[in-house]
């Protein structure tokens, strides 16, 4: 069957036949099935169609079943939280729903900072500054992760250090000023991955506290350094030989 020209009249025919124009359909609607194109007038005029209309069903016209569906659905945790019992103090302690507390309601509310629940294990936490072994902070301000961070929430002002390494290497910089806004941290981690040194962790599993001030939220290198321990890792990484135990390979270069 070849397209039609002409010029968007056609018979539509549910039982009969009539004409009408094929501007569009009604959303939803199953488009109209052609059964017959006649031969064209030899007085020039456009051939004509013949469609069958597949008209919606009374289901697909009306939004009483979809609205008494949703009602349901809210009438049934409305009925859960009213007439269930509330979970134990115990059990609001734990990460995540047992499955023996299924059959509780879902109105609880955590009095933080009072109650806190348990975080998963992969939660990663506060940030927190390592140490050297003379106690002095491992960040050389290279910048790396205020680079990579994608929320830009780190600020890093370098100055000059005066400390070396144990090896005898001098360390040239050293952060005068370490901030983080806990605000903008999107907890994603990219700075502990593009450390070189160990300078920085988020393995705390503490929480962003609460404040009143978002001046307070910003963690500084003070604060940072609270929570931090002396680091054992070798600074910049075993380098290009960590492949050989200490030989360089072909592979390094």
């Amino acid at each position: 069957m070849s397209q039609s020209s002409d010029h968007g009249h056609g018979h539509a025919s549910g039982h009969g036949h009539g004409h009408g124009h094929g501007h569009g359909h009604g959303h939803g609607a199953a488009a109209p099935k052609v059964l017959n194109v006649h031969a064209k007038h030899t007085d020039g005029r456009p051939r004509v169609r013949t469609v069958q209309v597949v008209r919606p069903g009374d289901e697909d016209t009306s939004f009483l079943a979809a609205t008494a569906k949703g009602l349901g659905i809210t009438l049934k945790h409305f009925a859960r939280n009213l007439f269930l019992p509330m979970k134990k103090l115990t059990t609001r302690a734990e990460a995540g729903a047992p499955a023996e507390e299924k059959g509780r309601n879902e109105i609880e509310t955590v009095q933080y900072p009072e109650e806190k629940v348990t975080y998963p294990e992969r939660f990663r936490g506060l940030h927190r500054l390592m140490l050297r072994e003379d106690g002095a902070v491992r960040c050389v301000a290279c910048m790396c992760c205020p680079t990579v961070c994608p929320a830009h929430c780190i600020t890093i002002i370098p100055e000059e250090s005066g400390s070396a390494e144990s090896d005898g290497s001098k360390i040239e910089k050293r952060p005068a000023v370490f901030e983080i806004d806990e605000l903008r941290c999107v907890v994603c981690g990219l700075c502990v991955e593009a450390c070189p040194c160990d300078a920085i962790r988020m393995d705390t599993g503490e929480h962003a506290r609460p404040v009143e001030d978002r001046a307070v939220a910003i963690e500084t290198k003070e604060s940072m350094l609270a929570r931090g321990i002396r680091s054992t890792a070798k600074q910049g990484g075993e380098g290009p030989a960590w492949r050989g135990g200490g030989a360089a390979t072909p592979d390094d270069h």
